[in-house]
């Protein structure tokens, strides 16, 4: 076999290592058309350029790409590099303290050794999109990295949390998953001295730090679920309920799911379930999604939307 034919299937080996966590030699021969002993001498020609390819022996043993001092060159195809590019395109006005400028300078990388063909296609992407970006809280990338590891080692986290009335206190968390609106940052966890499930906003928490301590992982309400209630009702004095006439589908497009919770009642009906510290407010916004509603609760909100009718009939009369 040529040098160049032995060099493809190294680059090709390194690619099944990166696309998935572990590998036996018997199915890295078979994706590669190769003998084991094949597999072997490509996994210890990795190995002496620098990549830190574990094999664990036995039963179920294989390989696996571990890290390393340096991050590999990643070998993407032709979906991926585009999927990557118009990624990072976004990421550069994102909401992670410093990712904007890592993006931009990942991209420019990306682009300089992209075929022409590629290239051409992420641009045209880039040109045909304009990111319409609200003001959000930016979060540090320590901080983001530091909870993404303990929710994947299940390891207590503790910090000090800035409530809502600015006072901070001490917190210890066994952390679940992060779950990001758009406009903020929010980590599910179990709030070990209240024993519950809890929802923190990042941008409130101070001195975030490991512990030793491992938890067993229990059964958790669903995070993306559980952080839209919180965010949609728990931090509000009034939590509306309101029918609305209208398929839930069209109105999840109106509504985002920080700003209120959707239930699906059947028959081309819905209850949308929003909060807010101001009664008129919310009859505002429930008046113009345009659709026929129904207020279920509270009855304050009925009273607030009898005001804004009022209002808006003097105002169309030339009265007001």
């Amino acid at each position: 076999m040529t040098v160049e034919a032995t060099t493809e299937r190294v680059l090709r080996l390194l690619a099944l290592l990166q696309r998935r966590a572990s590998w036996t030699a018997a199915e890295l021969a078979a994706e590669l058309g190769v003998t084991d002993r094949s597999v072997r001498r490509d996994v210890e020609r990795l190995r002496a350029l620098g990549y830190p390819v574990q094999a664990a022996s036995g039963v179920g043993g294989g390989y696996r790409l571990g890290a390393g001092t340096r991050l590999p060159p990643l070998l993407l195809d032709d979906a991926e590099a585009i999927a990557t590019a118009v990624s990072l395109r976004m990421a550069s006005g994102g909401t992670v303290a410093g990712a904007g400028e890592a993006a931009l300078r990942a991209l420019a990388k990306l682009d300089q050794v992209m075929p022409p063909r590629l290239r051409a296609e992420v641009r045209a992407v880039h040109g045909a999109t304009e990111t319409l970006v609200g003001p959000g809280v930016q979060i540090d990338a320590e901080l983001l990295v530091t909870l993404a590891r303990a929710c994947r080692d299940a390891v207590r986290v503790r910090f000090r949390y800035a409530g809502r009335d600015g006072g901070e206190r001490e917190r210890s968390v066994e952390p679940v998953r992060m779950v990001a609106t758009g406009r903020r940052w929010y980590l599910m966890a179990r709030d070990v001295d209240r024993d519950g499930w809890r929802t923190f906003r990042l941008d409130r928490m101070r001195e975030v730090a490991e512990t030793t301590w491992r938890f067993r992982p229990r059964e958790h309400p669903d995070p993306v679920a559980y952080v839209q209630r919180s965010v949609t009702a728990a931090p509000y004095r009034h939590v509306a309920r309101v029918r609305l006439h209208a398929p839930p589908d069209r109105v999840r497009e109106l509504v985002p799911p920080q700003v209120g919770r959707v239930e699906d009642e059947g028959g081309g009906r819905c209850v949308l379930v929003a909060g807010g510290d101001d009664l008129d407010w919310l009859a505002v916004h429930v008046a113009r999604l345009g659709f026929d509603a129904e207020v279920l609760e509270p009855p304050e909100l009925r009273e607030a939307a009898a005001r804004l009718a009022r209002r808006l009939a003097a105002m169309a009369a030339g009265t007001g």
